[in-house]
């Protein structure tokens, strides 16, 4: 594929046409890749952007960041070629524990293999090849996202000319890890998990529901949860507050999938920008691409020391603080003020780049 010229795109498919390598050896054969492109890419095939969405996201991301998207704004289809591929693991159209593994003609389920975010961009590359970007402006996204993010910039260097990683640490934490396995630990016991060999009639939604509800206490913030509901009750004397978090754990189940929540989150657990290359801020070191790290001073989950780490670490980052009372999800909530921050990290670096 040589020249594309669409101005946005329903989510379109690529396959591999070779078996695709995780970084643990293991091969994954017939690998699908979910993607939304928007605007157009130029002669000189350069003027790519990357979006890297967050654990349950998907490719969508005109839908859950449309704030950052138009004229003058952080995603400009008018400049840009972007691109939002949904990541490997994930059960939007990439291949997951949802897909049907070639070699059995049987849904993976709960033997989908383990898989890395280094594993997740290296699948993103692939399709950039199909896509046949030669170069990125910027490489974008907020927790997992960000997480992506920083192994671009590792990873394939020579591609990426900035980036900006948005509430996410180069590392997981005690604290994260604790946090997932907690959610994890909902799953595995709810009745119809059966080790992840569950069936389509009968899934683990209840535990799906409660890992939900869990993570997001860890999304948001003392402030903005008493700000909201305080002691509020409904008419059958339950807390406001109770009824939200069910709610949200119901909202999930919908739309997403036990044995990928699993997978991703244990990807998310992973994460160590250090492992198998030098030591820790060697690596950090080594990022020489200009650098906005978005920081939520009310985040709880990777708090704003982590994100001060990286700007301490890598050479050419500033920080970006965006002060919320909404917590961790603040990057998908406070988009004005987002969207001011990152188009003054293009201007500027594009200007003295």
């Amino acid at each position: 594929m040589k020249y594309l010229d669409f101005i946005s795109s329903k989510t379109q498919l690529y396959q591999l046409s070779v078996p695709f390598q995780l970084e643990s050896g293991e091969l994954l054969v017939g690998v699908q890749v979910a993607y939304r492109i928007w605007g157009k890419l130029n002669a000189n095939r350069d003027n790519g952007v990357l979006i890297c969405h967050a654990l349950t996201g998907s490719a969508d991301a005109d839908d859950w960041w449309g704030d950052l998207f138009g004229s003058g704004k952080v995603f400009d289809p008018n400049q840009d070629f972007i691109v939002c591929s949904n990541i490997l693991g994930s059960c939007y159209g990439t291949t997951g524990a949802t897909s049907i593994n070639p070699n059995t003609g049987k849904v993976y389920g709960g033997s989908f293999p383990r898989i890395t975010i280094r594993d997740m961009v290296h699948l993103q590359a692939a399709l950039l090849e199909y896509l046949d970007i030669q170069s990125l402006q910027l490489v974008i996204g907020g927790s997992l996202g960000g997480m992506q993010v920083l192994e671009w910039a590792l990873l394939y260097p020579e591609k990426v000319r900035a980036i900006a990683p948005m509430a996410a640490p180069g590392r997981h934490s005690a604290w994260s890890i604790g946090l997932s396995e907690a959610q994890r630990q909902a799953i595995y016991i709810d009745p119809n998990w059966q080790g992840g060999n569950y069936t389509i009639d009968a899934p683990p939604v209840q535990g799906l529901a409660v890992a939900r509800m869990m993570a997001m206490i860890t999304y948001r913030y003392w402030e903005s949860f008493t700000n909201r509901f305080g002691r509020q009750q409904d008419e059958s004397n339950q807390f406001a507050i109770a009824s939200y978090l069910q709610y949200q754990g119901q909202k999930l189940i919908e739309r997403f999938d036990a044995n990928t929540y699993i997978t991703l989150t244990q990807a998310m657990d992973s994460h160590d920008v250090s492992w198998n290359r030098k030591d820790y801020q060697s690596v950090l070191q080594s990022i020489k691409q200009p650098t906005l790290v978005v920081s939520i001073d009310s985040d709880v989950l990777y708090p704003p020391g982590e994100q001060q780490e990286l700007v301490d670490l890598i050479p050419h980052a500033q920080l970006g603080l965006l002060k919320s009372t909404h917590g961790h999800d603040a990057f998908l909530i406070d988009m004005g003020a987002l969207n001011k921050m990152v188009v003054s990290f293009r201007e500027e670096w594009e200007f003295f780049g």
